[in-house]
């Protein structure tokens, strides 16, 4: 892994928001022009009851901060409330997903390192899905029982 030289900037205006592919949720990389290969960081912006993504990794730790609303973070077999500029760390063995249950939006920043290379634009490897999704990643927690999500539209 190959550490960048000298420092990138990125100003609000130049992050470029996007749907999640499995659980369209709105969020923006802030280190895929940067082409770090040592740490990802993203923000995403969980509308009321929803989630994201149920998965682990295979060599990452992730780092979950809540910078605005009050975050649900499932870990395991543990459920977490995690309060504005609350944060946790997770393995890269754990399961975990960030989810909403509130009427409120809420606003995470996740950082993970090492970058797992297999998923960086442009490689080659041939990633086995199953390593990060060992189980179906859309289900969603029991405290969503009844939410239908992701929205079909």
């Amino acid at each position: 892994m190959n550490p960048i030289h000298g420092f990138h900037f990125i100003p609000p205006e130049a992050l470029a928001w996007r749907k999640s592919n499995l659980m369209k949720i709105p969020n923006a990389d802030f280190l895929e022009r940067t082409g770090s290969e040592n740490i990802g960081a993203r923000l995403w912006r969980l509308p009321p009851k929803s989630a994201n993504t149920l998965h682990k990794h295979i060599r990452a730790e992730e780092f979950y901060f809540v910078l605005e609303g009050t975050g649900r973070l499932r870990v395991g077999g543990e459920t977490l409330t995690v309060p504005k500029y609350g944060g946790v760390l997770v393995g890269p063995d754990q399961l975990r997903q960030v989810f909403n249950d509130t009427d409120e939006e809420v606003l995470w920043l996740i950082i993970g390192a090492p970058e797992e290379l297999e998923f960086l634009q442009g490689s080659k490897s041939q990633m086995d899905l199953s390593l990060i999704y060992p189980v179906a990643p859309t289900q969603l927690p029991k405290e969503l029982d009844g939410v239908e999500w992701p929205p079909k539209n």
